[in-house]
């Protein structure tokens, strides 16, 4: 929509806009946990929030530290939940910018979300060669003695005979670990192994040297914290980094953990996303405004760390319920931010909060949209 605008005071203090300027090109990016849903149910305003963006033909994706499956996987159960059609060429999870490796890593170890969803999901990214912890517990249970797999598990979400020869090129935490224990073990492994083979282990001359891992991890998301169906926050992926990075000083004199962090609020994500943003509004120019469901083979993926030099946006909106994750990383980019109370924050929060919304703190995602498109100069 492209209208111009002139405000009166009428209409109860509500602005009426005529034509004199054009409406300013704005985008929205929302996290989902705590903004469009908790734990599985979606919360009552996502659906109207969404539909007044679609109405107005606002292009707006997701972008959330969660994964451990499919995009395609997560907007099917999302657009089913919410009850807005949305497409795999609307979300960034946490791991989404790891396509951009698949160059890059011939073996990986894939570690987390449910089953062996992370497999399937690296395999779909393009990776030629994806393990698990599971696949090694399979083959010899004792390199975790007290795992929680049941055989029915291993022998339906485990390979059947994994290679233990060929060396891994590096780990990759898509998502929150099942059993903590069995991936916190067989991770520390690795990073202290012999070229990253199976069931060796280095060894060091120098403290210097001890700080670089046998091959490299990289963490997907840093949420030390996240809001699902119970009162309180729980414990995220932050908090398993936190874990590994205190046993690997313990097992290396002390030295500190050399990793890679992605997610929010880290730029490198907010970049990615800012691309895939850009994609989907001239997708949805090309189509009509027509969601693209199932097209993710569509999508133009852009290098990591590349900062977007031609977006068509004078203003992109984040709206998350998280101030360390979601409030600090859109600052950060140069984007607004919005914070909202149904997730992780709460107003007591506010003093020892980590960043602060640019654009207000409202109560739910409906009323956060609504104050933009007004301030924008919509009439709704």
């Amino acid at each position: 929509m492209f209208f111009s605008f002139v405000k009166s005071t009428v209409n109860r203090g509500r602005p009426f806009y005529s034509a004199s300027r054009s409406l300013k090109q704005i985008a929205f990016v929302f996290d989902i946990d705590g903004v469009l849903v908790r734990g599985s149910k979606a919360l009552p305003t996502a659906k109207p929030a969404l539909e007044l963006l679609n109405k107005n033909n606002i292009p707006f994706i997701l972008l959330t530290n969660g994964g451990g499956v499919t995009e395609s996987s997560r907007v099917n159960f999302l657009s089913s939940e919410i009850g807005v059609p949305l497409s795999p060429l609307q979300i960034v999870q946490s791991h989404t910018p790891l396509k951009a490796q698949i160059n890059k890593y011939k073996r990986v170890m894939v570690v987390g979300g449910p089953n062996d969803s992370a497999r399937h999901c690296a395999l779909e990214y393009g990776f030629k060669d994806v393990i698990m912890p599971i696949d090694l517990v399979r083959k010899d249970p004792s390199i975790s003695p007290h795992h929680r797999f049941t055989q029915e598990e291993l022998n339906k979400f485990a390979l059947k005979d994994v290679d233990i020869s060929t060396p891994v090129d590096a780990v990759l935490v898509f998502n929150d670990p099942r059993d903590m224990s069995t991936d916190i073990q067989i991770i520390l492994d690795m990073l202290n192994s012999k070229n990253g083979v199976i069931g060796t282990h280095r060894e060091h001359t120098t403290t210097t040297l001890r700080s670089t891992p046998s091959i490299p991890i990289i963490f997907s998301n840093n949420d030390f914290l996240w809001a699902n169906d119970y009162k309180l926050p729980r414990f995220g992926q932050g908090a398993v980094r936190l874990m590994i990075e205190a046993l690997y000083a313990e097992s290396n004199s002390g030295a500190k953990l050399e990793s890679t962090i992605m997610g929010k609020p880290f730029k490198v994500s907010y970049d990615y996303a800012h691309h895939v943003l850009i994609d989907w509004k001239a997708k949805m120019a090309t189509n009509g405004g027509v969601t693209l469901q199932n097209e993710s083979s569509a999508q133009i993926l852009p290098e990591l760390g590349v900062t977007p030099t031609n977006s068509p946006f004078d203003k992109i909106y984040m709206v998350g319920d998280n101030p360390a994750s979601d409030i600090k990383g859109a600052n950060d980019a140069g984007w607004e931010s919005l914070l909202l109370r149904t997730g992780v924050y709460r107003d007591q929060d506010w003093g020892s909060a980590i960043a602060h919304p640019t654009a207000g703190v409202h109560n739910d995602v409906l009323a956060s949209v609504r104050e933009t498109l007004r301030t924008n100069g919509f009439d709704v």
